[in-house]
């Protein structure tokens, strides 16, 4: 745990998502809220969206971060503002393409959440 997971348009071209799942680790680990060896990330490039309805170009980038129940707000709040600063130093504006970031904190229950590590 956490488990955050990043769906992004695939028309964002100057996105190096291996850097990106990096950094969000790292900002992760540094918020002291989580072991390194528990943070899971994955990143998934839509190839079918759409955003609106307007004629215009158009991309976005989502993170889903999902970590047990039991954590403030307050907490919830400074790990979605960290995650989405990251994302957004990831994604510089381009030109002609409209850009829209955001980041959602779910809870997982933690009394049905099961987990197992098998160690190398």
């Amino acid at each position: 745990m956490p488990h955050l997971h990043v769906e992004y348009s695939d028309n964002l071209k100057n996105l190096d998502v291996d850097r990106l799942l990096l950094r969000l680790n790292h900002a992760l680990a540094g918020s002291g809220q989580f072991e390194e060896l528990d943070i899971k990330s994955r990143a998934v490039a839509l190839a079918s969206f759409r955003v609106g309805v307007a004629p215009v170009e158009r991309a976005f980038a989502h993170i889903k971060l999902a970590l047990l129940s039991g954590r403030s707000a307050e907490i919830k709040r400074q790990l979605s503002a960290s995650l989405l600063e990251v994302l957004k130093e990831a994604l510089p504006s381009t030109p002609g393409l409209d850009i829209q970031l955001c980041v959602e904190v779910i809870d997982i229950d933690r009394d049905s959440y099961s987990k197992m590590h098998l160690p190398a």
